[in-house]
């Protein structure tokens, strides 16, 4: 079974998945939350905590790989 956004299970099939959502929106059928709501909170936290790590040096560098990357095609 395919996952959604945050890991959660939905139906392959468009109208499965249409009638599920309809399920939930109408309070037939519960929603379950991910495991790990916090995950975005986590990675903000971990970027500003290198961000904070890094020389400004080391910043133009990393800055500079990346615009080639994104420039070498």
């Amino acid at each position: 079974m395919p996952k959604g956004p945050k890991g959660e299970k939905r139906h392959a099939d468009t109208v499965q998945n249409a009638v599920l959502i309809g399920r939930i929106a109408t309070g037939e059928v519960e929603d379950r939350h991910s495991k790990a709501p916090n995950r975005a909170k986590g990675g903000k936290i971990g970027g500003k905590a290198r961000s904070e790590k890094l020389s400004p040096a080391d910043r133009v560098e990393i800055a500079r790989k990346a615009a080639h990357k994104r420039w070498e095609s």
